[in-house]
C-alpha cells in the first residue's frame, strides 16, 4: 500500500479531529484509527504539529523553507572564502615555472 504524504493543513485539522474524537470518550487507538494512519504517527504528528493552527504551520513551513536557503548562503560564501584565503597565502606574484 503506498503511503500519502500529508500536507501540514491536513495533519492539523486530522489532530483536531483526533482531539474531538477523544473529548466524546472514544480511546485514543480508536481515534487514531478513524483518522486513518498508525499512533507511531500520530503522535509523530502531535509532537511536530501539536498545538498550531493551520497559519502557524504554513508559517513554520516557509521559515524552514527560508532557514535551508539561507544555510546554502552560508555555506557557498565560507567556501569561496575559503578558496581565496588559500589563494592568497601563496606567492601570487610569481607563477611556477616562469621567472621574472
Amino acid at each position: 500500500m503506498p503511503q500519502k504524504k500529508h500536507k501540514p493543513e491536513e495533519i492539523v485539522a486530522k489532530l483536531r479531529q483526533v482531539d474531538v474524537l477523544v473529548s466524546q470518550g472514544q480511546p485514543v487507538a480508536e481515534a487514531v484509527r478513524t483518522i486513518g494512519v498508525t499512533q507511531f504517527t500520530y503522535y509523530r504528528w502531535r509532537k511536530e504539529y501539536g498545538g498550531l493552527k493551520t497559519n502557524q504551520v504554513k508559517r513554520l513551513k516557509e521559515l524552514e523553507k527560508e532557514n535551508e536557503r539561507l544555510r546554502k548562503a552560508v555555506s557557498d560564501l565560507t567556501l569561496e572564502k575559503l578558496i581565496l584565503k588559500e589563494a592568497a597565502s601563496g606567492n601570487v606574484w610569481s607563477a611556477p615555472g616562469v621567472q621574472v
